[in-house]
Order: C-alpha cells, then structure tokens, then sequence
C-alpha cells in the first residue's frame, strides 16, 4: 500500500488550493483581460444571486469563490451566493420556477431543470461556445443539459459517488480489494458483518448516496423503470432479482442505515462504525483535512461490481448551473457561468474539489488532479460511465418526478429492510411510476 505522511497527506487534499476566498492579483488581471474579450458583455448596474448546495470539501467552495471574487472586480458585477442543504436546494428551485423570481442562477442537482424546463434561460450558445472549445461534452452532460435541441442548464460538474472502503478490514474479510462482481460482493459484506465491521448504505430518501447505490442495484441486475418508448417496465423479473439480491445485502448493513440521509455514512465512516459504503470523495477529503491519518492510509475508492447485466450501470449526481429566464441580466449569468468554465478557473475549480467533483467536458481529462493521488482515479471516469436516472427512457416531467419522489431508492429501502417482498415493493413502485407516466 502507498505510504503516506501526515504532512503529504494534508498536502494531497488542499496543497494548491486557495486559503481564502479572495482572487489574486494575477487572477483579477486574467480575469479583466477575459471580460474585454468575452462574447457576452454584462448589463449596466448587473447584479447577480446564485443559490448553490451547501460545499462538502472546503477548498473546492474557496476555489470557487476566489474565481467569482476575480469575476467581480473585472467586471463591476456583484454576486451574492447563498447556499442551502441538498433537501432544501430543490423544493427552493421549484418554487423559483413557479413564481418567476428568485435568485438568477441556481447550482442545483440532478436534472431538476426538466422539470420546469420553460422557466430555464436558453443557453444553447453558451455550452456551444464551451463544448467547441473544451473537447466536447460527455454524452451523459448532454443528456441533462438538453432539452429537444436547446440547452437549458449548464452541466457544470459530475460529483462521482464511488465504494469508500477500509484497506484492513476488506483484507481481513478475505478479499485484496471490492470485488469487481455482485455475487463476490455479496460474499464480502456478509464477512464484514461477520467480522462485527458491517458495511451500509443510505436507504432513506437520499438524493445523492441513496439514489447512487439504488438505481445501480436496480439497473446491475437487468431492471429498469421504463423501456425506451417509456413504458412502465419497473415490475419486471430482473427488477425482483436485484431486489432479491438487495435483501440479502441489507442483512449485513450497519445498524441504523435505514434512516441515513446524505452525510450520515460519512459520520458513520469517519467514526469507524461503517467499513465500506457508497460516496464521493468527500470522506477521504475530511480524513485527510482533519489529520485523521489512521483512516485516510488504510481507506480506498472502488467502482461499483458489475452485476449480471455485464457492464458497469453507474449512477453518479450531476450538478448543473440552471439559470432562470426571470434574470434581468441574462448576460452577465452567461459571462459568469462561461468564466467559471474557463480552463483556468476550472482547473483551480477541480484541483480544490480534490477529487469530490469532476469535469463533464472531456478536454479536462487529463487534469493532474487524478493522477497525483491513486485514491481520487476512479473518479475520473465519472460522466464516461455514468447513466442517467431516466435510464433507458427519455428524460422530462415524468422521469424527473419519479426520481424525485424517490420511487426507486423506497422500492430498494422496502427490500433491503424486509419491510415488502421484492415483489410487493417491485408492485408498488409500478403503481407509483404509472401516476407520472399517466398509464
């Protein structure tokens, strides 16, 4: 295994990250050199209110707060960002879209944007300009960002949500690393239970771990909600045997994993009670910021087993800039958004996200960043191999409400906790799918 030091472990997660939120000098200077040159010029008097979720690695929000501070002082236009937890972000963006006012640009989740698409400002020529310059899109960045031919959010970053597992304890369950099968991972999370250091999973409504390791359940054993004419095809024989499966796996789980929500595997993880769950590079960070040595050296990352399908079926959280059509100063929102996309700025973006969030444009695949520590690889390939909820189905109104009730992750949670057969929860969740589907 790598050796590490405290002191190159600490310099891993925040070496080249800004320690404040305030641009450099050089940074200022770029920054008024870009804005004379910038397709888009902001309005007079422009001021702009971004509400983004709440940072889970500190140098990723001072990295993006020093490009906005640059941002600012090129231009003149003042931004006032907010931030909110991931249960509060959303219902916060629904209500923006219904009343037509609110903040101007939201940094939210998922592909909340299609759920009121006719409220997202147009920014078709904004992803243009930065997918001809950057190499191109990943196709999962495209899937979210459209609607029809039209942009209407930008795919700004994909936070890849991997197996955090500890080294010591996998090894002491009889396997060199997770397995790269569902029947081998199985095996290992009954010996880890066996061994009295349990794995677990989020099974309350999650939007980002739950929905992660749920669809990946689902999809890895051949179900799917819809088919691709997005018929109903939830309660399916493949659905059952993921669920089958998931029951199984559920009787290893930490105690207590039935009510987790975002950030409770962390706490779990970072306390020594959980062995390996589902996450972005997050507890790592904190491990490594906190100087908790013991933890950062014996943990890795792996990629989710491959069930009987044949081939990976990840799900990873997509975090998109949705600017609303109630901005009174769509230029300045498309200045903005097309700065923090720049290859510099997103190069300090991603190097102060130390892994946690990734790039959806594939000219930033070769960033330092994945490469200077093993632990962060796998996350590199988070928009190459991720699906999206609305697999294999189209994605709008009904794939997005259907994901965002959390149809799949409380079929799963039913399953895995025996509070439902794997047939009554496959039922169930038919039942729920056809309100939105309108069958």
């Amino acid at each position: 295994m790598r050796e590490f030091t405290r002191r190159n472990l600490l310099k891993s997660s925040a070496g080249l990250a800004l320690s404040a939120a305030v641009a450099s000098p050089a940074l200022v200077a770029a920054a008024r050199a870009w804005a004379a040159e910038s397709p888009w010029q902001p309005e007079a008097g422009a001021e702009l209110r971004l509400l983004r979720w709440k940072r889970f690695v500190q140098s990723e929000e001072e990295a993006f707060n020093a490009s906005l501070d640059a941002f600012t002082k090129a231009t003149g236009v003042t931004v006032q960002v907010d931030s909110e937890g991931f249960e509060d972000l959303r219902p916060k963006a629904a209500v923006a879209a219904n009343i037509g006012s609110g903040p101007d640009i939201i940094w939210g989740i998922h592909a909340d944007a299609h759920l009121y698409p006719d409220a997202m400002m147009d920014v078709s020529d904004v992803c243009d300009y930065l997918g001809g310059k950057y190499g191109g899109w990943y196709p999962i960045a495209e899937h979210y960002g459209m609607r029809g031919d039209k942009w209407i959010n930008v795919p700004f970053t994909i936070s890849g949500n991997y197996l955090n597992y500890r080294v010591s304890h996998v090894e002491k369950a009889g396997f060199d690393g997770v397995p790269d099968n569902t029947a081998d991972f199985l095996k290992l999370m009954q010996n880890l239970k066996k061994n009295g250091t349990p794995g677990g999973f989020a099974l309350g409504n999650a939007s980002g771990d739950g929905n992660c390791w749920a669809h990946w359940i689902l999809w890895s054993h051949g179900g799917k909600m819809v088919d691709d004419n997005d018929n109903v095809v939830i309660n399916s024989p493949e659905t059952v045997a993921g669920l089958e499966y998931v029951r199984q796996l559920g009787e290893t789980f930490i105690s207590g994993a039935a009510s987790w929500l975002d950030g409770h595997n962390n706490k779990a993880f970072l306390q020594s009670a959980c062995s390996l769950t589902n996450n972005g590079i997050s507890i790592y960070a904190a491990a490594v910021r906190e100087g908790m040595t013991d933890i950062a050296e014996d943990m890795d990352h792996a990629f989710y087993p491959i069930g009987p399908v044949g081939e990976p079926t990840e799900f990873h959280v997509c975090f998109p800039m949705m600017p609303y059509n109630h901005s009174k100063y769509p230029n300045a929102v498309k200045a903005l958004i097309t700065w923090l996309m720049e290859k510099d700025q997103y190069d300090a973006f991603l190097q102060g996200s130390v892994g946690y969030l990734s790039h959806s444009l594939k000219a930033f695949d070769t960033h330092t960043v994945w490469t200077e520590d093993p632990k962060r690889t796998v996350f590199k390939d988070s928009a190459l191999r991720s699906r999206s909820f609305a697999h294999s189905g189209s994605l709008g109104y009904a794939s997005s409400s259907v994901f965002a009730d959390f149809v799949v992750v409380n079929m799963v949670a039913e399953a895995a906790t025996g509070a439902k057969s794997p047939q009554d929860a496959a039922a169930d969740a038919e039942r729920r799918a056809q309100r939105y589907y309108k069958v």
